[in-house]
């Protein structure tokens, strides 16, 4: 059984946030998966293999109990009612059956509020496509995993090969102590207990000195404790408030596009050696040289653009979501491509030690004890500083199936946050598969930034 990333009943605070953050629907956490594959999969063997996978990974039968007035984090208990046929669908496309048809379709699911009464994921699986294709729409919110998280929670009802031995059913007791344990885990969080029992993720002392230092900000300067660091970092990142640099991306909606590409690992990742930068700073200067491009051809070029960055932060230990994020400007001007990898570097070493001083737990801490209505507003007002958001995610380096049917291409769509588009990375058999998740008000024209990043991408690969 593959490894799989350590699961608390309790929320970490950076999920607590996430959670929190969902009252403002443009700052949603839902992530999604488009795995397109070679046929139609045997549903109901994909069936049996997922109800083995929520035993092996309690948290798909597990949905979130808030804590009253927010005094700590949320709790995930198990669903008394969980019902598996709710959370895997079976579908089929209308002909023709066409990529765009199948990208739309994934976006309406994307979007889709999740009932907060039930766990927080879906899959569907759609028939229909051309060529006899088929596909698997994933749909898993943040605070369930991440996305490194969500590859090694793929492997529980992915396979090796076609026609690969099933696991074995579950042992009856196995799902009699689960179920008994379902009807008996609807509690309420014993709060008291909590606080008392040293559940928040920093020390009593240390928040009590961060609550004095926040009553009187001026004495953050000359403080010395640790708290005055950890306020230090938080107040830099708070203070953060330089507007993002597109001067045609300053709208922001709830309208959604999708749009995928496709470039080849390892001339990519040789490119990224050649020219002195690593394939993730080359991903980023490839983001930003299609930024540029696009700005460019509908006439109004632009220097530079803040860009965020996922950081995975993720240890043996780590619970479900382990990443930080960083934000840089990066060159979007017409340049040769390894002098913007060189400057991306620079801007990359710089943001990741930036970040460290205040990590997303240490400001998710902090926000805690903030009322929903401040902390989504600073979190909108923080997103206005980012033009695009960047993600890279590694995957198996050789074919995978799914119930029989091979998987072709496996695009992810990371969440936008607030920004104009989120282009994420998951590298898959000797290619590299991108989603780009857009707000259509922000971008006016969706296949002009996917193909100027198709561009940037092949200039980029044969740059090897």
């Amino acid at each position: 059984m593959a490894d799989l990333p350590h699961f608390d009943r309790k929320m970490s605070d950076a999920e607590g946030l996430m959670w929190r953050l969902e009252k403002d629907a443009h700052l949603s956490s839902t992530f999604a998966n488009v795995t397109i594959l070679d046929r139609s999969p045997d549903f109901d063997r994909l069936l049996r293999r997922l109800e083995n996978a929520t035993y092996a990974v309690p948290r798909l039968r597990q949905r979130v109990q808030p804590a009253p007035f927010n005094l700590t984090a949320p709790m995930w208990v198990d669903d008394s009612n969980f019902d598996l046929r709710y959370h895997v669908r079976h579908i089929a496309l209308p002909p023709p059956g066409s990529m765009r048809q199948l990208l739309d379709l994934a976006s309406l699911i994307a979007c889709d509020a999740y009932d907060r009464t039930r766990p927080l994921w879906q899959f569907v699986v759609v028939d229909g496509l051309h060529d006899g294709k088929a596909a698997l729409i994933q749909k898993l919110h943040h605070t369930i995993v991440d996305g490194e998280g969500g590859v090694q929670l793929s492997l529980q009802f992915l396979d090796f090969e076609r026609n690969a031995v099933e696991p074995p059913p579950l042992d009856p007791e196995v799902i009699a102590a689960a179920q008994q344990a379902a009807e008996h885990d609807t509690r309420t969080p014993d709060l008291l207990m909590e606080l008392l029992g040293g559940s928040l993720r920093l020390p009593l002392g240390l928040l009590k000195q961060i609550r004095d230092l926040l009553a009187d900000p001026a004495g953050i300067s000359e403080a010395g404790t640790a708290a005055a660091d950890t306020m230090r970092g938080v107040m830099q990142q708070l203070s953060d408030t330089d507007s993002a640099r597109s001067p045609l991306w300053t709208k922001r909606s709830l309208g959604r596009r999708m749009e995928v590409l496709r470039a080849p690992f390892k001339p990519t990742k040789e490119a990224a050696k050649r020219l002195g930068g690593t394939l993730n700073t080359a991903f980023i200067a490839a983001a930003a040289d299609a930024a540029g491009r696009y700005h460019r051809e509908l006439g109004a070029p632009v220097e530079e653009l803040r860009a965020s960055m996922a950081i995975s932060t993720r240890t043996d230990t780590s619970g479900a979501n382990a990443f930080s994020l960083a934000r840089m400007l990066v060159p979007s001007g017409d340049m040769p491509i390894g002098d913007r990898i060189a400057a991306i570097q620079t801007a990359a070493a710089a943001a990741k030690e930036a970040s460290a001083t205040a990590s997303l737990e240490t400001l998710a801490a902090v926000a805690a004890a903030l009322p929903t209505s401040l902390i989504t507003r600073l979190a909108r007002q923080q997103a206005q500083t980012v033009d695009f958001a960047t993600s890279n995610v590694r995957a198996a380096p050789i074919p995978l199936y799914m119930a029989g049917a091979e998987l072709l291409e496996n695009y992810p769509v990371g969440p936008l946050g607030g920004v104009a588009f989120n282009l994420t990375l998951l590298s898959y058999n000797h290619s590299l598969d991108m989603g780009i998740n857009i707000d259509t008000a922000a971008v006016a024209e969706p296949e002009r930034l996917r193909d100027c990043l198709q561009r940037a991408f092949n200039d980029l690969a044969a740059a090897s």
